[in-house]
């Protein structure tokens, strides 16, 4: 056999092995990392020792020497399994979670890092013939953390959700930190570098930083060109996996920063948005696809690495032995000093939620190395610039570690966390499920009841089969009833429960393409705000969330800025067409959660929780349809329009799906069906166009609109439009306060004020004018002028103020005669 197709013959042994350890590892009980690593060592004692010489068959000796011949080097270790294993990971973990707890995750990625280096490097420094550099070397390849076991172990035995993102957070940027820290050391130990400690960090932090600023912005391109390649899922799946290696070597090779940050970078912009730019179909295929990269990537790594060990380790001594322990202990120690004295730090100064002992502990001893050790490892073993000891002792102590990290902590770590009881469900949680179980079979009952029927089924067999799922109703039911939840506790869960609902139902909408891409994302996050606060803080936070989402961004504010200080439009004109989308959509879904709490949510958590979660959601529903009526008054037709659109997707959506549904029945052919949904795209073609809204902001447009403007001829409202300046105020903002110097004065365009003076309320409308006075008798301001709802405003600047009245007499008498009345009233 030639030696390409040794390769070949022994990585597909490889692969056909790997099939089988799972289930294996199942069966044993043991973590599927184990495994691997004690098949790994198995293969490679096999391959340097050669037993099969001894064995008169070819075939037996062929396939030893196919996997002899699959040697990869430290490189391809790095460049081809690292960024499959990075961007997996990446694109899975839950972003919104992962900020949440950003602080301990920087601080077990980052800060550990740096600890553990010291501390490994010192204590080795301290027993070990070796330099202090060269030992710090050593503590950056230790360092980092190979979750792959830890978190196998959590899925299986069911720990808390914020223990899993923790630990995977952790490792995401433990690698980069890592590995940053090992391309700083080495060229120090070789002497290419400068060993100052100023110039090294500087060094790791613009690495660190640049590679996260490289990948967010390829992260960025990427879902641009996802949203542009709509409808073909292979090629938005192999821009994905293109995206995983060119966001780790670019970075790399051309900008000299971190390709291991910007690759974890880029795989979380993807996992946070890019969810938005595909249809739901083709996420899923996606995180398919690269699950199983993931897991081919992990496995062959665990594997070719774990069969370089008995070679690296044939001549250990006793002495190498005692090193091992010394890094073990060591890390151990740095930990613990990062988990158990850093952490309590953050969350006194609110950086960080609290976390329990039994936690950090799980934490600490969570804290395994793997096949990303093991490749910097085999790079220093391969660096013939080093002295041959330095690279048997980094080689050898490295892989003793790798292994004791996982035959002890690996091996032990189910039975903490069932000492610890973190396997455990709440007891609100154990009281829903219950409840869930409940509601499940009765629901079943009725099923097997009707379908018993609808079959002729003997009634016999049905009354048996009813009675074993009554058996577990009742069962079920005095679980119920002997466990009564916490109310607040259970109102948590139940808000939970509904917002989560409302994510999906926001996908739901967009997969439909019943909403635009952009509002999508905005209620989603929106969602996932409130989805938080609730989680942090229960029923008091929700109310207060939904308040906060009708208020105006920054980005709407700035652009409401652009318009009054240069008078630009458009960004004006699309932000108010994002709200009104974005309030409509977000009031539709609010009133949908209504009987879907009743129907889903009432046989879980009660009647009473149900009712006050019904009405807590009615509440915030309320107070988007506030906004939403605000801005229907001012754009009434931008409002109906919006509405037929609406109407329309869901039109398209559905004949589209009952198509679908006809092709799969059997009743139409696929050429039919296909020829049936080209016409539906066609016939709405530009749907998906959001319509125009003409916000009206022009001067001339708004004079047209002033009853005393309106009457005159085109020139001279030309000639005042030249002096007013338009200007839209938002929902209850404060135009005028009282005591200020007048600078102006306003025509009400359209919209309604409130004028708040000593003594009394007015309320003035479209066609009315108000800061008159001040500009006549040159006093401060006399009252506060408060919009009451979207208000397009002409603003009369005192310096055109006389320039306006000598122009047109008629003006000038008119707002003469109401400053006088004005001036007698108060």
């Amino acid at each position: 056999m030639t030696s390409i197709g040794l390769v070949v013959f022994g990585l597909v042994s490889l692969l056909g092995l790997m099939s089988l350890l799972p289930p294996l590892a199942a069966r044993l009980r043991l973590p599927y990392s184990v495994l691997l690593a004690l098949v790994g060592l198995g293969l490679g004692l096999i391959v340097t020792f050669r037993p099969d010489l001894g064995v008169p068959s070819p075939a037996l000796h062929e396939i030893i020497e196919a996997l002899a011949s699959v040697e990869v080097s430290s490189e391809s270790f790095l460049l081809i399994f690292l960024p499959a294993l990075l961007f997996e990971t990446a694109i899975a973990i839950d972003v919104r979670r992962l900020l949440d707890d950003i602080a301990p995750v920087l601080t077990l990625a980052v800060l550990a890092v740096v600890i553990c280096a010291v501390t490994v490097g010192v204590a080795l420094a301290m027993v070990s013939p070796f330099g202090l550099v060269a030992c710090l070397l050593l503590g950056s390849i230790v360092a980092t953390t190979d979750p792959a076991a830890v978190i196998g172990i959590f899925r299986e035995v069911g720990v808390p959700k914020r223990l899993t993102t923790l630990v995977e957070g952790e490792s995401l940027l433990n690698d980069a930190a890592a590995i940053a820290l090992f391309g700083l050391l080495l060229p120090i130990l070789l002497g290419e570098g400068r060993a100052g400690i100023l110039a090294t960090i500087g060094h790791f932090l613009t690495s660190f930083l640049g590679g996260g600023l490289a990948g967010f912005v390829m992260g960025r391109i990427a879902c641009a060109l996802l949203s542009a390649m709509g409808g073909w899922p292979r090629a938005e799946i192999t821009l994905t996996i293109a995206l995983a290696y060119l966001s780790f070597v670019i970075p790399e090779h051309y900008f000299h920063v971190s390709g291991v940050v910007a690759c974890v970078t880029a795989g979380l912009v993807l996992g946070s948005i890019g969810k938005t730019r595909v249809s739901g179909h083709t996420f899923e295929q996606m995180e398919g696809v690269w699950a199983q990269l993931g897991f081919w990537a992990n496995s062959l790594i665990f594997l070719l690495a774990a069969m370089l060990v008995p070679r690296i380790m044939e001549d250990t001594t006793l002495r190498e032995l005692g090193y091992v322990a010394v890094v073990f202990l060591a890390t151990l120690a740095a930990r613990g000093i990062a988990v158990f004295g850093l952490m309590p730090v953050l969350t006194r100064i609110g950086l960080m939620q609290g976390i329990n002992h039994r936690i950090k502990t799980v934490i600490v001893w969570g804290g395994m190395r793997g096949a990303i050790s093991l490749a910097l490892a085999l790079a220093v073993v391969e660096n013939t610039a080093l002295p041959p000891g330095l690279r048997d002792f980094v080689g050898t102590v490295v892989c003793g570690f790798v292994l004791a990290t996982l035959l002890v902590n690996a091996t032990t770590l189910r039975t903490l966390v069932g000492f610890f009881h973190l396997n455990r469900l709440s007891p609100v949680a154990r009281g829903v499920r219950d409840r869930a179980k409940l509601m499940t079979l009765t629901d079943i009952a009725h099923e097997v009841e009707t379908i018993a029927q609808a079959e002729g089924i003997d009634r016999e067999v049905v009354n048996t089969t009813l009675a074993e799922i009554e058996r577990r109703q009742n069962i079920a039911r005095s679980q119920v009833q002997g466990a009564e939840l916490p109310g607040e506790d259970v109102v948590k869960v139940a808000l939970t429960v509904a917002t989560a609902r409302e994510i999906d139902r926001c996908y739901e909408l967009l997969n439909a393409r019943i909403v635009d891409r952009r509002v999508a994302e905005m209620l989603l996050r929106e969602a996932q705000r409130v989805r938080d606060a609730v989680r942090a803080l229960g029923r008091p936070a929700y109310l207060q969330a939904a308040g906060q989402s009708v208020r105006f961004s920054p980005t709407f504010r700035w652009r409401l800025a652009l318009h009054r200080r240069f008078g630009f439009d458009r960004p004006l004109a699309a932000a108010l067409a994002d709200r009104f989308e974005f309030l409509m959509v977000q009031h539709r879904i609010l009133t949908s959660l209504v009987p879907f709490c009743r129907d889903r949510l009432q046989p879980l958590v009660g009647e009473d929780v149900t009712g006050a979660v019904v009405d807590l959601v009615a509440a915030r529903a309320a107070i988007v349809e506030r906004s939403l009526i605000a801005l229907k008054l001012q754009y009434p037709a931008y409002a109906a329009e919006l509405q037929r659109q609406f109407l329309a997707r869901i039109a398209r959506q559905r004949e589209g799906l009952a198509y679908r549904v006809l092709a799969e029945n059997q009743v139409v052919s696929g050429e039919v069906e296909r020829e049936l949904r080209d016409e539906v795209e066609a016939y709405w073609q530009g749907l998906d166009s959001r319509p125009r809204l003409d916000a009206r902001l022009s001067a001339i447009d708004l004079v047209q609109r002033v009853p005393i403007f309106r009457d005159l001829d085109i020139q001279r409202q030309q000639a005042i439009a030249a002096l007013l300046k338009p200007q839209l105020e938002l929902p209850d903002a404060v135009i005028v306060k009282r005591g200020d110097r007048g600078d102006a004065m306003y025509f009400i365009a359209s919209g309604a004020v409130r004028v708040l003076l000593e003594r009394e309320e007015v309320e003035l409308g479209s066609g009315d004018f108000f800061g008159e006075l001040a500009l006549l008798t040159g006093q401060p301001r006399v009252a506060d002028v408060l919009a009451m709802g979207y208000c397009q405003l002409l603003a009369l600047k005192a310096r055109d103020f006389q320039r306006l009245l000598l122009q047109d007499a008629g003006l000038k008498a008119r707002i003469e005669d109401v400053a006088k009345e004005r001036l007698r009233r108060d």
